[in-house]
C-alpha cells in the first residue's frame, strides 16, 4: 500500500487521537488500519490502530432518516454535506531518527494535522517485534480482542509467505506471554487471528 493522506486530527492524547475524513471512499480507513500523524513539529510520526469509526447526524439528516428519498438527493447528501466521518485511533508507537518505539509517544500530535496511511514498508518493520501487543491488549477504549486479530492479519499481509508463517509463529507467542493468566482470552484472539482453523 501507498501512503495516503486519510484527513485532519480533531483531538488527541498521547494514548490515541481522533481524526476527521470524509464520506467512506475505497480508501477511506478501515477498523485495524495502521495510520500515523506527526508529532513534535515534524521530530516524530505516532503511530496508530484505527479502532472505531463514527458517522454522526446533523439537524439536516435527522428528518431526512424518515423519508423516502430520491437517489440523487442521497448522493448529493453523502458527497456535498460537511460532517465527517470522525475516526479513533489507539497510539501503539512513533517513528523518530532512531527508528521505531513501541510504546506510548511523549507528545500527541496537534489539531489539523494530516493524517496517513503507513506504508507496507512501514507496518512490516513496525511490527517486526511484537511489543506494540501489549498496548492493545491493555487498551481500555478500544475492542483489543478484535483489535489485536485485525492488526496481526494487516501485518501477516505485507509479508511474503516465508515471512509470513515467521511472524506468526512470532506473534503467536508473544501472545501466549501476555495471556498466560488468561487462556480463554487468548484462544478467542487466536482462533479470530484465523478463523478457518
Amino acid at each position: 500500500m501507498t501512503e495516503l493522506t486519510l484527513g485532519r486530527l480533531l483531538r488527541s492524547s498521547t494514548t490515541g487521537y481522533v481524526f476527521g475524513c470524509k464520506i467512506p471512499e475505497a480508501a477511506a480507513p478501515c477498523f485495524g488500519d495502521f495510520v500515523k500523524a506527526p508529532a513534535q513539529r515534524g521530530q516524530t510520526e505516532v503511530i496508530g490502530l484505527v479502532y472505531d469509526l463514527a458517522i454522526s447526524d446533523d439537524g439536516f439528516v435527522r428528518p431526512m432518516a424518515t423519508a423516502d428519498l430520491p437517489e440523487e438527493v442521497i448522493l448529493d447528501q453523502r458527497n456535498n454535506r460537511n460532517v465527517p466521518i470522525e475516526v479513533s485511533v489507539l497510539a501503539v508507537g512513533y517513528k523518530n531518527g532512531a527508528g521505531f518505539v513501541h510504546g506510548l509517544p511523549p507528545q500527541p500530535p496537534l489539531t489539523l494535522d494530516t493524517i496517513r496511511t503507513c506504508t507496507d514498508d512501514e507496518v512490516r518493520a513496525f511490527t517486526e517485534r511484537s511489543d506494540y501487543l501489549r498496548l492493545i491488549a491493555e487498551s481500555a477504549e478500544a475492542p483489543a480482542e478484535e483489535l489485536l486479530a485485525v492488526a496481526v492479519q494487516r501485518a501477516a499481509a505485507v509479508r511474503s509467505p516465508a515471512e509470513r508463517e515467521r511472524f506468526l509463529r512470532q506473534t503467536g507467542r508473544e501472545l501466549a506471554r501476555l495471556f498466560s493468566r488468561d487462556l480463554p482470552r487468548l484462544e478467542r484472539v487466536l482462533r479470530r487471528i484465523n478463523p478457518y482453523h
